[in-house]
């Protein structure tokens, strides 16, 4: 199914539907929300954001659901910075970053390609950072779980996620293009 067969399909209640499109796009989601959130509050925020896919699924009209969840996420971000008393220092952060429109399947297929970049960037794929990448940030499993899995020390696991966020950051900025004079 393509996203917007899956976004019907949440429309009628499906509640599978919306778990793919959750696999499908929080990765890239998350990624996004951290370079303006702090880490602890992603989850939150995407939760929030796939509750208001949820929600709001019925008025979705096939203009890119990539697109079209990320304005929401947008705006859950804002919503949670403002709760949090920091609206306008990083809101203008959430601001650039929805600068870069993904309804187009062109700008969702590099935005994989940059994502894929910088995972990339993390190591092979049997090793300590990559495998700490994929238990917290693609199964989304606690620091305690991670280090009961991976053998390691609680603080062990924390130090790799700071090290994951900081080589990801680096490898998307990366990506980003320059700066408009006079901006």
């Amino acid at each position: 199914m393509d996203d917007d067969e899956l976004m019907s399909a949440v429309a009628g209640g499906d509640d599978t539907a919306l778990r793919e499109l959750f696999s499908r796009h929080a990765p890239w989601m998350a990624a996004r929300l951290r370079t303006v959130l702090p880490a602890a509050d992603v989850e939150d925020v995407l939760q929030e954001t796939f509750l208001a896919v949820w929600r709001g699924a019925a008025g979705y009209r096939q203009a890119g659901a990539g697109g079209w969840m990320w304005g929401i996420a947008r705006r859950q971000a804002a919503m949670w910075l403002r709760r949090r008393g920091q609206p306008d220092l990083l809101l203008s952060a959430v601001d650039e970053a929805d600068q870069r429109h993904l309804a187009d399947p062109a700008d969702i297929a590099v935005l994989q390609a940059e994502l894929a970049e910088a995972v990339a960037a993390l190591g092979p794929e049997t090793g300590p950072q990559r495998q700490t990448w994929r238990l917290m940030y693609v199964e989304d499993r606690p620091v305690s779980e991670v280090a009961d899995l991976m053998g390691v020390p609680e603080g062990t696991v924390k130090s790799r996620a700071h090290q994951i966020r900081r080589l990801m950051r680096a490898a998307l900025r990366r990506n980003d293009p320059m700066p408009e004079a006079g901006r």
